[in-house]
């Protein structure tokens, strides 16, 4: 095996001088010697161009454009024209509308409730599953079903599981029935009669669900890297699994619980097609037990003004929204990238 090892590397290490040696050749023919010499960062640059050219394209113009169009007054879609320009005037309207600030409510509930709650869950789960030796692959597989699976799929399914309500004894899903098997009422989560928190609750159950796959697959890849020669110096000192835990595992993988906090909260704050899914594409239940109940998310709401796009000024409203939930993103990240340097041990 060893001496496999080796050819291969010298046989790698020849066959890279030789490619070397032709671009040297190369360079030389075509009177383009200097490149050789150029700084390297100018080198990345230019090996860099064609993803910098398709991120410029896909990317970093649309950013530019919405920042653009969200100054444009009256601006028409169709038609390319706009009475003129305003400064604030876009991101005032929209600020003005309560269902905008319902929509930022809806969605911090979502943040600062799923995410940690799915970390949680994750780290523990991707904790177990390392201790666990049998099945460990079978487990890895189910686990990682909701990655693989779309999300609308995931969220209609939610809404059969969720479904029925005192009205309707004979239709229950899955929820209500186990509801029953242990005495108790059937529960209205998104039907006739569903409150505020009982159908939000089934959002927050699917997001922590459809984010566990990604979460317990990155935490059990860090926590396979970690080095047992620390948990056999730690046994030895007699420590607990649980204190094994707080002093070896958690800060041994803290880059990466940091990578899935930073990520998660991108995510959801960019929740939509679980809402489209779970409750119906207008986001509101008509039929609550207080009335209208609005669930919309800020990605909700700035579709719902690219639907009015043949409306003036209506891109150029759902531009500010767009942009106003990018600042709250970065926001948050910046934030989080200030505290990762004094929490995070890489």
């Amino acid at each position: 095996m060893k001496e496999f090892i080796r050819e291969l590397r010298w046989t790698f290490r020849s066959k890279t001088h030789h490619a070397s040696v032709k671009i040297n050749d190369f360079l030389e023919r075509n009177h383009l010697r200097f490149f050789a010499h150029l700084p390297g960062w100018f080198k990345a640059i230019f090996f860099l161009l064609p993803a910098i050219l398709i991120l410029g394209v896909f990317t970093f113009y649309p950013i530019f454009n919405s920042f653009l169009v969200s100054f444009f007054s009256g601006y028409n879609v169709v038609t390319g024209e706009f009475d003129g320009y305003t400064l604030i005037g876009n991101y005032v309207t929209v600020l003005s509308e309560s269902g905008f600030r319902q929509a930022v409510l809806n969605t911090a509930i979502i943040v600062f409730v799923s995410v940690p709650i799915s970390i949680l869950v994750a780290l523990f789960i991707a904790v177990a599953m390392h201790s666990i030796k049998p099945l460990k692959g079978f487990f890895q597989n189910m686990f990682f079903l909701p990655y693989v699976t779309n999300s609308i799929a995931i969220g209609l399914v939610f809404a059969f599981m969720f479904k029925g309500n005192t009205n309707d004894l004979y239709n229950l899903g899955l929820a209500n029935q186990i509801v029953t098997w242990f005495g108790g009422t059937p529960v209205p989560w998104i039907g006739v009669g569903a409150t505020y928190w009982s159908a939000m609750s089934v959002i927050l159950i699917h997001g922590v669900w459809a984010g566990l796959a990604f979460k317990i697959i990155v935490f059990l890849s860090s926590i396979q890297g970690i080095d047992k020669q620390y948990y056999q110096a730690a046994q030895i000192d007699g420590a607990s699994r649980n204190k094994q835990f707080r002093r070896i595992t958690v800060p041994l993988i803290s880059p990466m619980i940091f990578y899935i906090l930073v990520t998660s909260i991108i995510g959801a704050f960019k929740t939509y097609s679980s809402v489209v899914a779970i409750i119906n594409v207008n986001g509101i239940i008509t039929t609550g037990a207080s009335g209208q109940i609005n669930l919309k998310t800020i990605v909700f709401f700035i579709y719902e003004y690219l639907q009015e796009t043949g409306r003036n000024g209506a891109l150029s409203e759902a531009a500010a929204a767009a942009i106003l939930l990018f600042l709250i993103i970065m926001v948050f990240t910046v934030v989080q990238l200030r505290v990762g340097k004094k929490r995070v041990h890489y």
